[in-house]
């Protein structure tokens, strides 16, 4: 009997076949290696999911900064990223919130024509005289690129003449394969030009900073709620709800907490390098990740008080959840679901869907790289192509003055492998026999995996949201929550299975009988 690969793939052209076979695996936990292709380019005219460069770096990473007013300088119809897309919160901290904008320097025919340097320094111009904000980002478009405007020279020019941080991102939509290369733009800029840039000593040494943490619906706020519970000083959010004058001070933390892996690992990396502060692995979605987290968060710091505090929070938290929690599962229990999520959301879900008896039967991201997958122990095996090296990788040096590491080297070594320590373990090691994980799933593909693993539940992104609704199928849009939320720790996770038990019990998607169904489209005579 065919398994659900098999049926998929043998629908396609040998050419196209011979692409998508290596990024659709079947899981084996008995396998020794299980490789998946990841981080390549799109099969052409195939309806893919993904997004360009310039929404990874403008729409994913500065977006969310509340405090930056971040300008896209190119045609309008690239705003579409500038404005509104992801529900990113953020609360105003002296009259400053610029997130709910769209600011655009509405490139026309001329202007690509002969230049839009001028056109971008008066768009600044008029940003001072009416937001004065204390920093711009520049982010350029598609267009930009080709015509070759100068945007990093207007960007040195601008701190000159107003006296303010202006960075300059090169995030051309067309760069890299997909969003991940805009992600890898936005971490190099925000490392080189403010991290490491102000002087603000931490009020406590369970200092963090919450990295990959984008505030959608509210999450982080439900995080840093919980961290503080604690007793953490959570000193920047990366960056959701964040500010570039958090940022600036990230240095001074003695833990990075990295959330999302794919669109920030980078800057933990290079904050470890230049700073000597270590990185962990969280996951603050589902109620088991988030109880484990914030062991291991505990853990890090060794004291025998703040581990008290954790459990004790942790306790709390769950007496307040449990009666709903009861009833959710017992609504939710033996139910499947797939999910196909940017960033690490399609793991970090599993375990919030595990938690209410909820299996899980098919995953996949959009963007991922091998080691998303396989786990960071792949990364010395991974090949870059000509793609992926039109993506700056900087170096930086350890800063002498600056460079602190908060455990010593033995201690360092015994956490190793304890924790998830500088480490990230993948999806696949975290599915079972039989199930599907799937790279840059495309349209074709999920409506054929819907009717091969029949999933209760596909949860997924806006483009291909309705598609699934439209098949009868319950789906909770994962990239900004279908206006809920938040969905992060403890009251989060009970948030979420009500959405979900909500959509289940009400199937107004699958009550409805396309026009199709019934009577043909397309009506011919033979002459």
């Amino acid at each position: 009997m065919k398994n659900a690969r098999d049926a998929v793939l043998e629908k396609y052209s040998a050419k196209v076949y011979k692409n998508r076979k290596e990024h659709i695996v079947e899981v084996d936990r008995e396998a020794a290696e299980q490789k998946i292709a990841a981080n390549s380019r799109s099969v052409p005219g195939i309806m893919t999911n993904r997004g360009c460069c310039y929404a990874g770096c403008k729409g994913v990473v500065l977006g969310p900064l509340k405090d930056a007013l971040v300008l896209t300088h190119g045609p309008i119809g690239c705003g579409f990223y500038s404005w509104g897309t992801r529900r990113n919160k953020a609360k105003a901290e002296d009259g400053r919130n610029f997130i709910q904008y769209c600011f655009s320097t509405d490139l026309q025919e001329p202007d690509i024509v002969f230049g839009g340097e001028k056109k971008l320094r008066q768009a600044i111009k008029e940003a001072m005289e009416i937001f004065s904000p204390k920093s711009i980002m520049i982010c350029s478009t598609c267009p930009v690129g080709l015509i070759g405007d100068d945007i990093h020279a207007v960007a040195a020019e601008t701190e000159k003449l107003y006296g303010i941080t202006c960075v300059a991102f090169s995030c051309e939509g067309y760069k890299g394969v997909s969003q991940s290369a805009g992600h890898h733009i936005a971490n190099n800029g925000i490392m080189r030009r403010v991290i490491g840039t102000g002087d603000a000593a931490p009020k406590s040494k369970y200092s963090v900073n919450l990295l990959g943490e984008y505030n959608i619906g509210g999450d982080g706020w439900e995080t840093e709620r919980i961290l503080k519970r604690i007793g953490y000083d959570v000193i920047a959010v990366l960056t959701g709800d964040g500010s570039i004058e958090d940022l600036k001070n990230a240095h001074m933390a003695n833990l990075n907490l990295v959330q999302c892996h794919r669109s920030i690992n980078y800057i933990a990396e290079m904050m470890k390098t230049r700073f000597g502060i270590n990185w962990l692995k969280v996951n603050f979605v589902g109620i088991e990740a988030t109880i484990t987290s914030l062991r291991e968060t505990a853990e890090f710091f060794g004291d025998d008080e703040l581990k008290r505090r954790t459990e004790a929070v942790i306790a709390d938290e769950l007496a307040e959840i449990a009666e709903q929690r009861a009833y959710y599962k017992s609504k939710l229990s033996g139910k499947t679901a797939a999910l196909y999520v940017g960033g690490s959301r399609s793991h970090h879900y599993q375990y919030l869907l595990r938690d209410f008896g909820v299996k899980t039967v098919l995953a996949g991201h959009e963007f991922a790289h091998r080691d998303d997958y396989e786990g960071r122990c792949v990364i010395p095996t991974i090949k870059e192509d000509a793609d992926n090296k039109n993506i700056e990788s900087i170096t930086v040096d350890v800063d002498p003055d600056r460079f602190s590491t908060f455990l010593p080297e033995d201690r360092r070594n015994e956490l190793y492998g304890k924790i998830q320590l500088e480490d990230y373990k993948g999806i696949i090691p975290d599915m079972e026999t039989g199930d599907i994980v799937v790279d840059d799933l495309n349209h074709f593909e999920t409506e054929a995996f819907l009717e091969t693993l029949k999933p209760d539940i596909f949860l997924s992104g806006i483009k291909d949201k309705y598609v699934l609704q439209k098949s009868g199928v319950v789906s909770r849009q994962l990239h900004s929550y279908d206006y809920s939320g938040p969905y992060s720790g403890f009251r989060g996770a009970v948030k979420f299975a009500h959405d979900l038990t909500m959509g289940l019990y009400t199937p107004a998607w699958g009550l409805v009988t396309p026009p199709w169904k019934d009577e043909p489209m397309l009506v011919g005579t033979i002459g």
